[in-house]
C-alpha cells in the first residue's frame, strides 16, 4: 500500500531548515557576526561556554534593531537587506536571507537586548521556534544589540551528540572570529570563554591587517608577510590582501578568502595558489594568505547554498590567473631577502657510551659498560620520559651548598652562588640604566600600598594552612595569605630590582627545549588544538624562536639556551629557593607565545611576568596526597620550611605589596583580637 502524502508540520519544517543554515556552533557565530558588521558595529565581543553548545553570547555597539521589529526579527525570511529578488544583483551586505536568527531560535534558546540611538532605553524578548514568548520588556542597555543563545540543539539530541568535544567547537569558532577579525581592521574583536579574565581572540579599534595578524596568528607570520594588490577594469575585480614570502612555509595551508567581504571557500583558488608557491617553498611546506577579492555584483551569485559558504563568479578562471601572475610578480621582487634553512638529520639511534672508567679497563675489556637512560640521545617524545634527562648520580650534585644552605640541594640543578656571568663567562655586577626597567622599577614603588607595607615589616608568622595559603599575626589582627600570589608578585618585582644581575641555576643536564615544548603541547594547559598545526612544528618553531632570541636571554635573565637548542640554566633568584622544574616546558612554551618582543618595556615586562609565574610557590595536590612516612613525603617535607624561613622573610626585606592585594583575596584578616574578647564576654 502506498504511504500518505501529507504536508510537514511547519515547526519540523523549520527545524529541518534550521539544520541546513547552523550546522554547528561556529555557523551560528559566522551569521550573528554579519549581523553585527552589517549594523555597522566598531566592536563586537563574544563569549562562549562549552565550546558553544551551553552558551554563545554576541554583544555588539551597533544600530540596534526597533522596538517595532522585534516581533518579527525571528521568523523566516524576514531582512531589512532585500526587497525584491532583482536586489541579488547589487547587494552589498553579508545577511540577505533573512534565516540566521529564525533557523537559531528553532534549534536553541534565544533572547535578544538591544537600543536604537534614537531609543531612551533598550528593550528585551526572547523567543522559541521564532516567536515571542512575550511582549518586549524596557531595560538598562547601551545602543547596540545583545544576543544569547543557549543550549544549542537541545531538541535534535543527535545533531548535538555529534558534535565534537567542546575544545574542537571553540577551535572552529576561534577560527571563524580570527578571520573576520583580521578582515574588518579598525574594527575591535573580543573572543573568550566564559568565566575567563582573558581573551583568545583581541583585536583594538584603529590595528592594521598586520597588526591583527600579528595578534592572532604570531608575529612569525607577521613579519613575512608583503603586501599583494591588484586591479582589472576588464574583468571588473579588485584584489587586497597579505601573503607571506619565501621565507615562511608551514606544513598546513592557510588561506584567509574574503569575497566582497564574505568569508568563503574556494578549493580552486588554494590549487592556483600552490601552483605558485610550488617554485619557491620545499614539497610539502605551504605558506599562510589572506586574500580580500571586491567583484562587480553584477558578476557574482551569492545565492549558492544556505550558509552562504560558496559563491560563483564569472570570469573565474581569467581572475585566479590574474591572481597568480600578482602572487608571482611579488614573490620575484622578494625573493633577493630568502633565506635558506638546513638541518642536520639525526640518526635514528645514537649510542652515547660513557668514558672508560679509571681502572684501565680498555674498550676491548669483556665487561660492557653501562649507558644510563640521561646519557642518550632523545629522538622520539613518546619513547621514554624527559624526566630521565633530569636525573643524575650524587657526584654531580655540589654538596658544598647543602652544608652552607642546611638543607639539601634539589636533585635537578647545581647552583652557582657567583654573580651571573656573560656568554664570555667573566663576572659582571653592573648598574641598570635602561630607561624601560628604571619606568617599571618606580611603577613597583608607585603601586606599593604603606599600609600592607607595614603588615609585612612587622608580623609574626603563625604557620601554614596549606601549599598555598599561611597564617601571620600583625599586631592584634590574624591575616590569612595567598603564598602563591604574594611569592609571583615578589618575583616579578625582584626579576626588575635586580634586573641583570642574578645568580644562576645551572641543569646539571641540559634539556632539549624540543622535549619541553612538547611536553607543554600535549599538556590541557597548553590550549592546542588540531587548528594550530602539529605539534611537531609548532615545537620545532619554538626551539627556533628562542634560538634566536638567546642573547638577550642569557644577558638580562640568566636564562641560557645553547646553540643545539638546549636549556642549560635560569636565574637563581631567592637563596635557598629553586622553582618547580616540572613547569619548565609550559614557562618555555609561553616564553615563546605570550611575551611580547617588539617593544622594550613591554618585552621585559612580560619576559618578568612569565618567570615570576614559574617561580611562584604553587599547591601541588600531588604532594598533598602522598601517605605519611613515605620517602617522597619526607624528600618534600621541606616546603613548610621553605614558606617560613625562605618565602616570609623575602616578603618582609623585599616585597612593595601592591595596593590590588587588598582586594583580590591575596591578604584577608580572619581575626581581631579585641573582637574575639567581645565574642567571649557575650558568652
Amino acid at each position: 500500500m502506498a504511504g500518505v502524502i501529507c504536508r510537514l508540520d511547519e515547526t519540523v519544517v523549520n527545524r529541518i531548515a534550521a539544520g541546513e543554515v547552523i550546522q554547528r556552533p561556529a555557523n551560528a557565530i559566522k551569521e550573528m557576526l554579519e549581523n553585527s558588521l552589517d549594523a555597522k558595529s566598531s566592536s563586537i565581543q563574544v563569549t562562549i561556554k562549552e565550546g558553544g553548545l551551553k552558551l554563545i553570547q554576541i554583544q555588539d555597539n551597533g544600530t540596534g534593531i526597533r522596538k517595532e521589529d522585534l516581533d518579527i526579527v525571528c521568523e523566516r525570511f524576514t531582512t531589512s537587506k532585500l526587497q525584491k529578488f532583482e536586489d541579488l544583483n547589487s547587494i552589498s551586505t553579508y545577511g540577505f536571507r533573512g534565516e540566521a536568527l529564525a533557523s537559531i531560535s528553532h534549534v536553541a534558546h534565544v533572547s535578544i537586548t538591544t537600543r536604537t540611538a534614537d531609543s531612551k532605553c533598550a528593550f528585551k524578548l526572547t523567543y522559541l521556534d521564532g516567536k515571542p514568548k512575550e511582549a518586549p520588556k524596557p531595560c538598562a542597555g547601551n545602543q547596540g544589540t545583545l544576543i544569547v543563545v543557549e543550549d544549542l540543539f537541545y531538541n535534535i539530541p543527535v545533531r548535538r551528540k555529534a558534535m565534537r568535544t567542546a575544545s574542537e567547537e571553540y577551535g572552529k569558532i576561534m577560527e571563524v572570529v580570527s578571520r573576520y577579525a583580521v578582515h574588518n581592521s579598525g574594527k575591535a574583536f573580543t573572543l573568550k570563554k566564559f568565566g575567563d579574565n582573558s581573551a583568545d581572540v583581541r583585536t583594538s579599534v584603529g590595528a592594521s591587517v598586520v597588526d591583527n595578524i600579528k595578534a592572532i596568528f604570531g608575529a612569525a607570520i607577521a613579519r613575512e608577510v608583503i603586501e599583494v594588490q591588484c586591479k582589472d577594469d576588464r574583468l571588473k575585480f579588485e584584489l587586497d590582501g597579505y601573503v607571506t614570502n619565501a621565507n615562511y612555509s608551514s606544513k598546513k595551508l592557510v588561506v584567509l578568502l574574503f569575497i566582497n567581504h564574505r568569508l568563503v571557500e574556494s578549493s580552486l583558488l588554494k590549487k592556483a595558489i600552490e601552483a605558485v608557491y610550488e617554485s619557491y617553498l620545499p614539497r610539502n611546506a605551504h605558506p599562510f594568505l589572506y586574500l580580500s577579492l571586491q567583484i562587480s555584483p553584477q558578476n557574482i551569485d551569492v545565492n549558492v547554498h544556505p550558509t552562504k559558504h560558496e559563491v560563483h563568479f564569472l570570469h573565474e578562471e581569467a581572475i585566479l590567473e590574474k591572481i597568480q601572475q600578482t602572487i608571482e610578480s611579488k614573490l620575484l621582487g622578494a625573493n633577493t631577502s630568502r633565506t635558506f634553512y638546513t638541518q642536520t638529520l639525526l640518526p635514528h639511534a645514537v649510542e652515547v657510551r660513557q668514558k672508560e672508567k679509571e681502572d684501565g679497563a680498555s674498550k676491548d675489556g669483556g665487561g660492557e659498560v653501562r649507558v644510563y637512560q640521561h646519557n642518550t640521545v632523545r629522538t622520539d617524545s613518546k619513547e621514554q620520559k624527559l624526566d630521565v634527562f633530569f636525573k643524575q648520580n650524587n657526584k654531580l650534585v655540589d654538596q658544598s651548598s647543602e652544608k652552607e644552605q642546611g638543607t639539601r640541594p634539589h636533585k635537578h640543578v647545581v647552583t652557582d652562588k657567583s654573580t651571573p656571568r656573560t656568554a664570555g663567562n667573566s663576572p659582571r655586577t653592573r648598574e641598570v640604566k635602561l630607561k624601560s626597567v628604571l619606568n617599571l622599577q618606580d611603577d613597583i614603588k608607585k603601586q606599593s600600598h604603606a599600609g600592607l607595607k607595614e603588615i609585612f615589616q612587622d608580623f609574626s608568622f603563625v604557620g601554614c594552612v596549606s601549599r598555598q595559603h599561611a597564617l601571620l599575626q600583625h599586631q592584634t589582627k590574624l591575616y590569612l595569605i595567598n603564598t602563591t600570589k604574594l611569592s609571583e608578585e615578589l618575583f616579578y618585582q625582584v626579576l626588575l630590582q635586580d634586573f641583570g644581575n642574578f645568580g644562576i641555576l645551572k641543569l646539571s643536564t641540559p634539556a632539549p627545549v624540543y622535549d619541553l615544548a612538547m611536553l607543554a603541547l600535549d599538556s590541557s594547559e597548553s590550549g592546542w588544538t588540531p587548528n594550530d598545526g602539529p605539534k611537531e612544528d609548532l615545537a620545532t618553531y619554538i626551539v627556533k624562536f628562542l634560538k634566536s632570541k638567546a642573547e638577550l636571554l642569557l644577558d638580562y635573565f640568566c636564562i641560557q639556551i645553547d646553540e643545539n637548542g638546549n636549556l642549560c640554566s635560569i636565574p637563581l633568584l631567592l637563596d635557598k629557593y629553586i622553582p618547580a622544574l616540572e613547569g619548565l616546558p609550559v614557562f618555555l612554551l609561553r616564553l615563546s607565545t605570550e611575551v611580547e618582543w617588539e617593544t622594550e618595556r613591554e618585552c621585559f615586562e612580560s619576559i618578568s611576568r612569565e618567570t615570576s609565574l614559574l617561580y611562584s610557590f604553587k599547591k601541588d595536590a600531588a604532594l598533598d596526597d602522598l601517605p605519611d612516612g613515605s620517602e617522597d613525603t619526607k624528600e618534600c617535607t621541606d616546603w613548610k620550611w621553605t614558606v617560613e624561613h625562605v618565602l616570609f622573610p623575602a616578603f618582609r626585606n623585599h616585597l612593595q605589596p601592591p595596593e590590588h592585594f587588598k582586594n583580590d583575596a591575596s591578604i584577608l584578616q580572619v581575626a581581631n583580637l579585641p573582637d574575639l574578647y567581645k565574642v567571649f564576654e557575650r558568652c
